[in-house]
């Protein structure tokens, strides 16, 4: 049996740390990522987008094609999967090797 309770593009999410974490902050979580909605103080619960495209910051230093998965490294979005790097989603718009950013339909 399973209950229906909600549609889950964002999750209640209770900030564990001893800072605040401040809205649109990517946080990792075992084997996905989300975005805060909102900002976190510690020990609160805030809403953690789950669905979305989101444009974050690229660490990676190679051009990245639409459609192409992604990885958060702890830092920005790579296309390198590396040790305690975590998938993300595929990028939702290419980026050239020298942009700042990418556009990341995350969780897809």
């Amino acid at each position: 049996m399973a209950e229906y309770l909600q549609r889950g593009e964002a999750l209640d999410y209770t900030n564990a740390t001893d800072n605040l974490i401040p809205h649109d902050t990517v946080v990792a979580l075992k084997d996905r990522i989300g975005v805060t909605g909102c900002p976190i103080p510690p020990g609160k619960t805030g809403s953690l987008h789950m669905i979305g495209v989101f444009e974050i910051k690229k660490t990676g230093t190679a051009a990245i094609a639409m459609g192409q998965t992604v990885y958060f490294d702890g830092t920005g979005i790579t296309d390198v999967v590396g040790e305690g790097s975590i998938k993300a989603g595929y990028a939702a718009a290419p980026a050239d090797a020298a942009g700042a950013s990418v556009l990341v339909s995350i969780n897809g």
